[in-house]
């Protein structure tokens, strides 16, 4: 990780201040209180002072404000903004505010996960609307067509629009990563989701949607690795500037000789290249984990009767908190394996437990089989897992909190490891305090059978811990490897030189005499501060932040697309290309706002050449 970089000159680092020419380039003025910059358009805060930032916004969202030119033009656009009497609406022509509309709607069709027919019945409704509220706005509508072939290719045309966005902002990345998502399944089909987070010069982290791979069709190791160089290459990112790879731990991904890391370590070996960081833990930790732990198959079990609740039980009031969480996960409709996933969960076991008389008494009343409420190893496995799964969803919802770096999830894991060694002595000396649910069924258990005096066999449920603290040590063993380094990354000022390495210690040494620096470490967060620092005083400490900041500190980007995927199952199993499905894909986890001028401008011009085609095919008629 401390591979002293290339000394390349670099320009002095931005200054965190407004800049009174951005009022007549940006359209922002200075706020009255606070930082950052008020946009006269649209009036929300930019609140970052760098001019990147400011652009950014202004291009994204504003750029039809181009067409205003000279300097004349543009001094009178910001005095009637100022005075609040010119909005956009008011300079659009009515075609361009309903190509606007339409663009905007098929957005939202698409973050919601409807259909592309759904479209025409959005529009049916606010006509209906419309004409009962304001009758004489009613034409308003003929020019925003949510026709479905019309929905697929805005929706398309967005797509385009932000990974294009994406690319130019790759190109200025410093260091990235990769997080490689198998679990993605649409219809009868199984997908990689391959997400990046690069690093730009003002340690600026972007995590988007790169590609996503039809594992259908790219059934072979060599296949995927082909795809995911392709889609790289695209993006204008060479594998030297590729720092770690985050992947779920399925033998796809990490098989010993032939699993897709082995291949991509090999080949971003290169004199240039920094070695490739891999940990496989953070992704679907608690669903991947619940394999493990799940030793009896309860989980199966539970699905068989959460389906009979939801088919033959849906009236009983005890069982509404139920059905409504597993609705809101998936939807009303029973889908096996979003079902199944669903149940994996530490949250949705724990109310299942909460309800195991109930369900009980239930199945009795239908007449299907109790068997499992009277086999003691059964129940003891049962509370164990819902235990178990617990302790796995709290360290997961800790890991999906972003904007940490990699130091601050790495501390998190240790934590939690810690916590594993300490629930296995606890089992080994028969203390239940940190069982909750499993002392309830033990408790229960001793009370139905009084004179068996060994209710569970603790070395059963040891082994099981023991095999989960073995694989998180091997899922996150580089990130221990490079522990010291994520240590001094984090904590640079209380971090001895003596057990730092011998090419960073004088930069280390320097930086801790600094006075001023230490005030600003003291009141900025970590991306600040290393955002401030001189590139040309501490290059290897700043090239080295580069490459930790490109570190993947959470699994909230792939978390987004697996819920994304869960809640609208039904619909995406409707008949979609890979196109299609990257692009919703790519709306649903992206951050990044699409360029909603350049889209309308593209959507008109794409009208017209429509138009003038008809056009001519009727005169050649």
């Amino acid at each position: 990780m401390w591979m002293t970089p290339k000394r390349i000159r670099m320009e002095v680092d931005e200054a965190l201040v407004f800049r009174p020419e951005w009022t007549q380039r940006y359209l922002v003025v200075e706020p009255a209180e606070g930082d950052g910059a008020l946009c006269l358009v649209c009036r929300r805060l930019v609140a970052s002072t760098r001019e990147r930032d400011v652009r950014r916004h202004y291009e994204a969202e504003h750029e039809f404000y181009e067409r205003f030119v000279g300097d004349e033009e543009r001094a009178a656009l910001v005095e009637r903004l100022r005075q609040g009497d010119m909005s956009l609406a008011s300079v659009l022509t009515p075609e361009e505010r309903a190509t606007r509309a339409g663009l905007g709607l098929c957005r939202f069709l698409a973050l919601k996960g409807r259909g592309w027919s759904e479209g025409d019945f959005v529009h049916q409704c606010m006509e209906v609307l419309l004409r009962e509220v304001l009758p004489d706005h009613v034409g308003i509508l003929e020019g925003i067509d949510l026709s479905p072939e019309i929905t697929r290719q805005r929706i398309l045309s967005i797509d385009s629009n932000l990974r294009s966005q994406l690319f130019n902002r790759a190109r200025d990345f410093k260091a990235y990563s990769l997080a490689l998502d198998d679990q993605a399944f649409v219809a009868y089909e199984n997908y990689l989701l391959v997400f990046i987070r690069g690093v730009g010069r003002d340690l600026e982290v972007q995590e988007d949607l790169l590609t996503i791979i039809n594992l259908t069709h790219h059934f072979s190791v060599g296949a995927l690795m082909s795809a995911i160089l392709e889609a790289l290459q695209t993006a204008g990112l060479s594998l030297q500037r590729m720092v770690g790879l985050t992947t779920t731990h399925t033998l796809r991904m990490i098989g010993e000789n032939s699993g897709l890391v082995s291949y991509m370590r090999e080949k971003a070996v290169s004199p240039n290249c920094w070695n490739v960081i891999h940990y496989s833990g953070f992704l679907h930790l608690e669903l991947l984990s619940s394999y493990d732990v799940d030793i009896n198959q309860i989980i199966n079990t539970i699905s068989e009767w959460v389906v009979m609740i939801k088919t033959r039980g849906v009236r009983r009031p005890e069982f509404q908190t139920l059905l409504t969480e597993s609705e809101s996960e998936h939807g009303e409709r029973v889908n096996g394996r979003c079902l199944n996933n669903w149940l994996r969960k530490g949250k949705t076991l724990k109310l299942i437990f909460s309800l195991r008389k109930e369900i009980e008494a239930f199945l009795v009343s239908v007449g299907a089989t109790t068997v499992h409420f009277s086999d003691k190893q059964w129940l003891c496995d049962f509370g164990f897992l819902v235990d178990m799964m617990d302790y796995l969803r709290e360290i997961s919802e800790e890991l999906q909190i972003s904007k940490v770096f990699a130091a601050a999830a790495f501390d998190r894991i240790c934590i939690f490891e810690g916590k594993l060694i300490s629930l296995q002595t606890h089992m080994e000396e028969v203390n239940l305090e940190d069982f909750p649910a499993f002392s309830i069924i033990v408790d229960e258990l001793r009370q139905q059978f009084k004179e068996d005096q060994k209710i569970f066999d603790p070395d059963r449920y040891q082994m099981v811990i023991s095999r989960l603290q073995k694989d998180f040590e091997k899922h996150f063993k580089d990130l221990r490897f490079i522990k010291k380094d994520l240590e001094l990354f984090a904590n640079p000022f209380s971090f001895k030189p003596e057990y730092a390495p011998i090419s960073v210690r004088v930069e280390l040494t320097k930086l801790q005499s600094n006075t001023d620096l230490w005030n600003e470490y003291r009141v900025k967060d970590l991306g600040q501060f290393y955002a401030g620092l001189s590139a040309e005083a501490y290059p290897i400490i700043k090239g080295v932040a580069y490459k930790v900041a490109s570190l993947f500190d959470s699994n909230q980007i792939c978390d987004k697309a697996f819920s994304y995927l869960t809640r609208n199952q039904h619909t995406l199993s409707q008949p979609l290309t890979d196109e299609h499905l990257q692009a919703l894909f790519r709306v649903a986890t992206t951050e990044m706002d699409p360029r909603w001028d350049d889209l309308a401008t593209d959507s008109m011009n794409r009208i017209l050449v429509s138009n003038l085609q008809q056009d001519l095919c009727q005169e050649t008629h």
